[in-house]
């Protein structure tokens, strides 16, 4: 019964957040310079098969995490690097393109933009070249907010207005969706577990877009 009112409460806040006009995107754009578009294109082509001109995506998932701490200052001059630090070994065995997302959500709900929804960043094995990223400021430690889980269920609202959005995961959640036709990484061997953005943040914003009807698997 507590479980069914504090998600009644929440979606009220939700709403009414929604209805007085409160949502909005600040623009902070990461350098999407060419040599970032040409490991995007490389990536895609190495990893996915796919090969183009650009690194535009179609995106049907959206994939939700948190950054393992830091302010949205330092993970946006991370993610602004184009080049993969040389400490993640694993990744960059892969490809030197930096880690990044399409959005940053703050602990105070306030979210920012660092690149088109629909282009390609580098965040999910596997799903990048459908997936848009949701970074949230925090960690196991650090557990996301309340008004972080009001401003991805409207980001997410906002989405999939704009986008054929078809799915909902954490990226603890992406696993699933090896074998599948979705899945499209050439190297078998390329996977690696998480635990973000955690289950209870997940069931808080599956509640706010219930509406939706976004799957969790394929």
């Amino acid at each position: 019964m507590k479980n069914l009112i504090y998600a009644f409460f929440v979606l009220m806040a939700c709403y009414t957040k929604a209805q007085t006009g409160e949502f909005k995107i600040i623009n902070k754009p990461i350098d999407y310079s060419p040599e970032r578009v040409k490991l995007s294109l490389e990536y895609l082509k190495s990893h996915y098969n796919i090969t183009q001109n650009s690194p535009v995506i179609s995106p049907k998932i959206i994939v939700l995490h948190y950054t393992a701490g830091g302010t949205v200052e330092t993970n946006y001059k991370y993610f602004n690097k184009t080049h993969l630090e040389s400490a993640r070994n694993v990744l960059k065995k892969q490809s030197t393109l930096n880690v990044s997302s399409q959005f940053i959500v703050d602990r105070d709900g306030t979210i920012y933009q660092l690149m088109e929804p629909n282009m390609f960043a580098r965040h999910t094995i596997g799903l990048n070249y459908c997936a848009i990223g949701i970074e949230n400021i925090g960690s196991k430690n650090q557990p996301l907010t309340e008004k972080q889980a009001l401003a991805n269920a409207q980001l997410i609202k906002s989405l999939t207005k704009k986008y054929n959005i078809e799915y909902l995961i954490g990226h603890s959640e992406y696993g699933i969706f090896r074998g599948s036709k979705l899945w499209k990484e050439t190297d078998p061997n390329y996977f690696t577990a998480k635990e973000d953005p955690g289950k209870d943040f997940m069931k808080k914003i599956r509640l706010l877009v219930d509406d939706l009807h976004l799957k969790d698997k394929p």
